[in-house]
């Protein structure tokens, strides 16, 4: 029973990853789809590539940073790996809170309703994530707990995807599959709306926390290589927060919405 390579290929003595090729194509696509939409809301594609080229770079520097630190005891003792993303180890979150904190700060500083570009934005990530999560199936991670190899063929999956969930002795769930059909189905809601409330600022940005909070709630309860501070699952309590958060801003909105009709 063969497993996946987490190595695509070599140049020269060099490795390529399939992670880094997987997280490549998912910002390729998510620039795409942000292009698109930018150009809906009269955004020029400097201006994205100028918000998408220093998102991304703090946003990966934010990913690794988050994940260390609920890892320190292990990177404590390996500070030669601090280094050592093409192995894993880029938590979504950290990315997402600095690459929002990037945005929002470009855009006061350019003059920009920081909504804007989180509403264009919004459907491209979460097709990021999508993507992305191929990258965990290769490096055999972000899977869940025990299950048994006929559960996994009544879920009618390829035998490859079957074969690369066999790990340490035991099939696992493949909560990154789960994750990412939540994901790619999250894109078609978040593009519906924002092509039924063309012109609204917010609405699609907000749905993004609810939609992958609700969904990450889930999956990460599943998960067996979950981040912890003390008891509980750093990223389940902070799903649960952002859910909260992205409701609470929605309601905001439409009571605005409702006393601005009102004339109040």
């Amino acid at each position: 029973m063969g497993s996946l390579q987490p190595i695509a290929f070599h140049l020269g003595p060099w490795p390529v990853y399939w992670y880094g090729l997987i997280i490549g194509v998912g910002m390729f696509c998510a620039y795409r789809l942000m292009l698109h939409l930018a150009k809906k809301r009269g955004l020029p594609e400097e201006t994205l590539l100028d918000f998408m080229f220093w998102s991304i770079l703090i946003g990966f520097i934010g990913a690794r940073i988050y994940y260390v630190i609920f890892q320190w005891d292990y990177y404590r003792g390996h500070l030669d790996q601090i280094m050592q993303i093409w192995n894993g180890g880029l938590a979504i979150y950290g990315g997402v809170l600095a690459g929002a904190g990037t945005i929002l700060y470009l855009a006061r500083k350019k003059g920009l309703n920081p909504w804007v570009i989180f509403d264009v934005a919004a459907p491209g990530l979460l097709l990021a994530q999508a993507i992305g999560r191929w990258g965990n199936f290769m490096n055999q991670e972000a899977y869940g707990g025990v299950v048994s190899l006929e559960f996994l063929q009544r879920l009618r999956l390829p035998s490859w995807l079957i074969n690369q969930m066999y790990i340490e002795g035991a099939y696992h769930h493949p909560t990154f599959l789960y994750e990412s059909l939540w994901n790619s189905l999250g894109v078609l809601v978040l593009l519906f709306i924002s092509k039924k409330r063309q012109g609204s600022t917010g609405e699609v940005a907000c749905s993004y926390l609810i939609w992958y909070g609700l969904g990450r709630m889930v999956i990460e309860g599943m998960r067996t290589d979950s981040l912890y501070l003390g008891p509980f699952r750093v990223s389940q309590w902070l799903s649960g927060l952002l859910v909260l958060v992205g409701m609470g801003l929605l309601w905001q909105g439409d009571r605005r919405h409702y006393l601005v009709k009102r004339g109040r």
